[in-house]
């Protein structure tokens, strides 16, 4: 007789995500020189500097996608060599929307939901629409959508199974006002809820205000660590104006 599959095991939770001493190096460039950061549950931090500072790169290592060549991160009592079962708990905006245009929103966010093994694919994708404020725009295909149209269903795309680690790189890239202040209202829901979020962004004057914590990043290497900057542009102005000190902070 046969037996009955096994239940899925459950997704693992977490109430932090820890960076240590984390460095990456790809052939003889060294992107990420001993950088440590720790998020909690109900916290947003940016990761901010100049292109080229590292700051993809620390997201990708963060997403489980890239391995560090040293250091560890720790998600509570796990580590990312258990990436495949963390990857169900992370939710990923990067550069790339990862949507099929030639599909409605609604199909996509159907789809998605039904990649993460949601009960209720077309309730889920319903209520994303929703949060998106695009209910009437539901059954257009995303080739006809703006790129900040685009991005509000790319967002629900990545949080759709609702994820406790959020990463969310250069998320206001072509967002109108509107569209960037119902994303910072989002933002503070999401760490309402518990979530962990790490932003990575060139927009200091949204971000301003919105941190819980800023790692500020030069040359792949800490240049500061602030707890609940304020006056952001100034602050970075002034951090990326002195010298590093033998990559620490």
């Amino acid at each position: 007789m046969s037996q009955p599959p096994a239940a899925p095991a459950p997704s693992p939770e977490f109430s932090f995500v820890a960076v240590d001493d984390v460095s990456r190096v790809f052939g003889r460039r060294r992107a990420l020189s001993r950088v440590s950061v720790r998020v909690d549950a109900g916290q947003i931090a940016g990761i901010l500097g100049p292109n080229g500072a590292g700051k993809s790169t620390l997201l990708g290592i963060l997403a489980t996608l890239l391995r560090p060549t040293a250091g560890t991160v720790r998600y509570g009592a796990l580590t990312s060599t258990q990436g495949a079962a963390l990857r169900a708990r992370i939710g990923v905006l990067g550069h790339d929307l990862f949507l099929y245009p030639e599909l409605t929103a609604r199909e996509n966010l159907e789809f998605f939901a039904g990649v993460h093994g949601l009960d209720d694919p077309a309730a889920a994708a319903r209520e994303a629409l929703a949060r998106a404020g695009l209910d009437d725009r539901g059954d257009d295909p995303v080739s006809a959508f703006s790129r900040g149209m685009r991005q509000r269903v790319a967002l629900e795309r990545a949080l759709i199974h609702r994820p406790r680690l959020v990463l969310l790189d250069e998320p206001f890239t072509g967002l109108d006002d509107a569209s960037a202040a119902a994303l910072l209202q989002r933002l503070h829901g999401l760490r309402a809820d518990g979530a962990m979020v790490v932003v990575a962004t060139h927009d200091l004057d949204l971000a301003d205000g919105l941190l819980d914590h800023a790692l500020f990043l030069r040359d792949g290497r800490p240049a500061a660590s602030v707890a609940r900057p304020e006056r952001l542009r100034s602050t970075y102005r002034d951090v990326m104006a002195r010298p590093l000190n033998g990559g620490g902070a």
